[in-house]
């Protein structure tokens, strides 16, 4: 019971963040605590340690990355690209942001999505004068549906991805189709449940001068892609890709001083990571009182479509319940001895089962606040009907090209 309080403390801190508070202030002391009472062994804590210390490199390595490709521009010129190709049409506008926020969501991760090109579809849409929900719900949605085809594109990936067993194209081919499958149901009910805000003409039209992308960034992104597939092959972790490019990077910002030493370790997100790290102490903590076996009653066994298919079901309530971090951590010792499908089945629940509610995922969380310092209200009832009409469609269809993909790709 005591690890459950534990938890529960750390997740309400998490949604609330009192005084915009880090959550780790609230995380790292509760798992300090649950060590203390005996709630989870000494060498449980090394356990978790060992599984989650690569993992969270390979998050900072990224946001490093992320950081460094928007100080080079690249986030300015897509949101020029967006306002080109828009030309004053709130529907063209919807279908680029669809685009540029599937692809960052790929390869830079959720959090670029949520921290770096949401403000920029801000900026995008003040500037043409068309009604803003459609392209920062966009925003929100992506980040969680566009986070499945690459172990990269989000935390709960590169834990899957690691339990999974697979290869880097193994896991992306299995994931691919889902993806598209996912981001097609979401285009389709965004065009229908925002029919009257995209009709709304811009307001402001205009000429807008073309940014051309940063040749250097994008060179280097499409480098570390490169080496994320290349270095299994040599033997060598996907991780040290990911600190190759940002390290790229990193040298050029400091000898052009676009970057300084300091920034460069504020984005990392140390107390982000802290976070994680003390998150999973806790969780494991949980799961050694009984959650496990609870959820384990839950969870189908096999990699037939209907076991598939209850275990996306599994991991979205529990994502909705506990967050998706919390959820994933729970879920995939449970479902790594079932099989590579049953390991992305959860993925695709913990990953799009979040659209729900603002609780079911740290991005979600962190997108309000970043709309919030913009002076940008989310409307709660609209964010949830949007969600009920997205992931019930989504999920299940998602699940069915996992199971096509499985039977053409193996797994």
């Amino acid at each position: 019971m005591a690890a459950v309080v534990l938890l529960a403390l750390v997740l309400v801190w998490a949604v609330v963040r009192p005084r915009g508070l880090p959550e780790a202030v609230a995380a790292v002391p509760a798992a300090a605590i649950a060590v203390g009472l005996g709630l989870i062994p000494p060498d449980h804590v090394v356990q978790e340690a060992a599984r989650l210390g690569p993992v969270i490199g390979f998050l900072a390595a990224i946001l490093v990355l992320a950081r460094l490709c928007d100080d080079e521009g690249l986030f300015r010129a897509c949101g020029a690209r967006l306002a080109r190709t828009a030309a004053g049409s709130a529907p063209r506008l919807l279908v680029g942001v669809f685009v540029v926020a599937s692809a960052v969501t790929t390869v830079l991760s959720l959090d670029a999505t949520v921290v770096l090109l949401t403000p920029v579809v801000l900026a995008t849409v003040a500037r043409l004068g068309v009604r803003p929900d459609p392209h920062v719900y966009a925003c929100a949605h992506l980040a969680n549906t566009a986070s499945l085809p690459l172990p990269v594109s989000n935390l709960t990936n590169l834990l899957a991805f690691t339990a999974s067993g697979l290869g880097f194209l193994h896991f992306a081919g299995l994931m691919a189709l889902p993806c598209l499958v996912a981001v097609a149901v979401e285009y389709a009910v965004f065009r229908r449940f925002f029919a009257a805000d995209l009709a709304h003409r811009a307001a402001r039209p205009e000429t807008v001068e073309p940014v051309a992308l940063p040749k250097f960034a994008t060179a280097t992104l499409a480098g570390t892609l490169a080496g994320f597939v290349l270095f299994p092959a040599l033997g060598l972790d996907p991780v040290w890709a990911a600190v190759a490019g940002a390290g790229v990077l990193a040298v050029r910002g400091l000898l052009r001083r676009t970057t300084t030493a300091g920034r460069l370790a504020r984005s990392t997100a140390l107390p982000f990571l802290g976070f994680v790290l003390a998150l999973g102490v806790v969780v494991r903590a949980v799961v050694d009182h009984g959650l496990a076996d609870l959820v384990d009653g839950l969870v189908p066994v096999g990699s037939t479509l209907p076991a598939l298919l209850g275990t996306a079901a599994v991991a979205a309530v529990l994502a909705n319940v506990i967050n998706n971090l919390p959820a994933v951590l729970v879920l995939l010792p449970l479902s790594a001895p079932l099989g590579p499908g049953a390991v992305l089945a959860v993925l695709i629940g913990v990953n799009l089962g979040p659209n729900l509610t603002y609780a079911g995922s740290l991005a979600t969380l962190l997108w309000r606040r970043v709309l919030h310092d913009h002076g940008v209200r989310v409307d709660l009832r609209r964010f949830t009907a949007l969600g009920l009409l997205t992931v019930p469609v989504a999920l299940p269809l998602a699940v069915v090209a996992l199971w096509s993909s499985l039977h053409v790709f193996g797994g």
